[in-house]
């Protein structure tokens, strides 16, 4: 009995010191750790934020002032006029997709009926809208409301194979968590001819009411696609300012418009970095520090330098790949990174808050394309306003787009701040813009 307890407390100290070494090497490879940065070789590199701190800036804000007025957007309590102070107007092009008044006689697809479903949804309280086991997804909660509306022949097919109930909701894009929407677009057919918009309209605002809504449903043509047939959709991301923040926002002159330093930090402008002559496949660079790596890093930003960095898009068709996420860079299979920006601008506006009684600051970005990649709005801010704040020159983004590494480009902005704004179906229209 002795030995035994005696192996026994041998064991455990033996456990114990395995335990103690493992911590150790754990916190040597911590200190250890290398982070693989962009070696960007302009006059702005030293100014410039690394991956982990442009990171800790957008995240570190009143996001949830963000979120409260989305929820406050789709549940019609507030409109874009609250945000932008003007009268907004956002085209209904309904008629150019409705049935035809020619009756055809025709047989297959043709016989059935397709339903145009507007809906507004806050982004916050769903895991996106792509349908995933296990998770409170946009297409599950549509899909099992419209499941009272599928034909007979559907419904025997589901049961047989041992399916719940659902119809099938085609969308005009895909949101990720936490992306709201106020005007998204998806289509569902059947072949019942009993089937009512009303009906629709009630029994997907059933489902998650304050969190989900309808905005509209209408019968159009059966050759109606929400994706294919859309050619352009507009994103606003709303971007809260801290107080250290707009404190240097005005750009009443052109000083400030060219971001002048106010002895805050040096000027990256003023300063000179050597080119090492590196290749582009060789501008990675290797840092054992994970925190700021200079004391003289901006602090603040201007929206009038974003708003310049943005318009550099307008009119030209890009490939966008360096500020995609969870796509392949280089695609010989599936659609092409390249985008059309109908629309590129930003500006400042004001939401409601409880805490400000003029409401809070925030940076708004409209961005209009004909399509998106994933993740590339949130990108696309957040290396905005990273180049902003680092004094880069006007063509910044159209030179990162050269770029061999998705890391020249600043990880994406929190998705709280994003919303899908309206797909239009007709030609695009400059003045129906919420930033002119």
């Amino acid at each position: 009995m002795v030995l035994l307890l005696r192996s026994s407390s041998q064991l455990f100290t033996q456990v114990g010191r395995l335990r103690h070494l493992s911590v150790k090497v754990m916190e040597t490879q911590s200190e250890n750790k290398v982070y693989f940065h962009y070696n960007h070789n302009d006059s702005c590199n030293s100014a410039r934020w690394t991956a982990r701190e442009s990171y800790r800036f957008m995240y570190d804000r009143p996001w949830h002032d963000v979120v409260n007025f989305y929820s406050n957007l789709v549940n019609g309590r507030f409109t874009l006029s609250t945000l932008f102070g003007t009268e907004t107007f956002i085209e209904d092009d309904s008629k150019t997709e409705e049935v035809s008044d020619e009756k055809e006689e025709r047989g297959g697809r043709w016989e059935r009926v397709t339903f145009k479903i507007i809906v507004s949804y806050n982004g916050g309280t769903f895991d996106g809208w792509q349908k995933q086991p296990g998770l409170n997804t946009v297409q599950e909660m549509v899909e099992r409301s419209l499941g009272r509306f599928v034909d007979e022949k559907k419904a025997q097919l589901l049961k047989e194979k041992s399916k719940p109930l659902e119809g099938c909701a085609v969308v005009a894009g895909r949101t990720d968590k936490g992306v709201s929407a106020i005007r998204q677009v998806c289509s569902f057919y059947t072949w019942r001819k009993d089937v009512k918009p009303c009906d629709i309209e009630d029994s997907v605002n059933s489902m998650a009411p304050g969190k989900l809504r309808v905005v509209s449903v209408s019968e159009v043509s059966r050759v109606f696609h929400p994706n294919f047939s859309a050619k352009w959709r507009r994103y606003l991301y709303i971007f809260p300012l801290n107080g250290q923040d707009f404190q240097k926002e005005s750009c009443e002159n052109e000083e400030e418009e060219h971001l002048s330093t106010d002895g805050n930090y040096n000027d990256p402008r003023s300063g000179s970095v050597k080119n090492n002559g590196r290749k582009n496949g060789e501008n990675l660079i290797i840092s054992n520090n994970d925190g700021l790596e200079a004391a003289n890093k901006p602090t603040c930003f201007s929206i009038c330098r974003v708003n310049q960095l943005l318009r550099q898009l307008e009119g030209k068709l890009l490939s966008y790949k360096m500020f995609a996420r969870d796509t392949k860079a280089s695609r010989n299979i599936g659609p092409p990174t390249e985008c059309f920006m109908y629309h590129a601008r930003a500006a400042e506006a004001r939401i409601p808050c409880s805490d400000h009684k003029e409401g809070r600051k925030v940076m708004c970005v409209e961005l209009v394309a004909n399509r998106f990649l994933r993740k590339m709005v949130r990108v696309l801010v957040a290396t905005s306003i990273r180049e902003a704040a680092a004094g880069a020159e006007e063509d910044a983004l159209l030179k990162l787009m050269e770029a061999t590494c998705r890391r020249a480009t600043a990880p994406p902005a929190p998705p709280d701040g994003l919303c899908l704004v309206d797909v239009g179906y007709t030609d695009f229209d400059p003045q129906n813009c919420l930033i002119l």
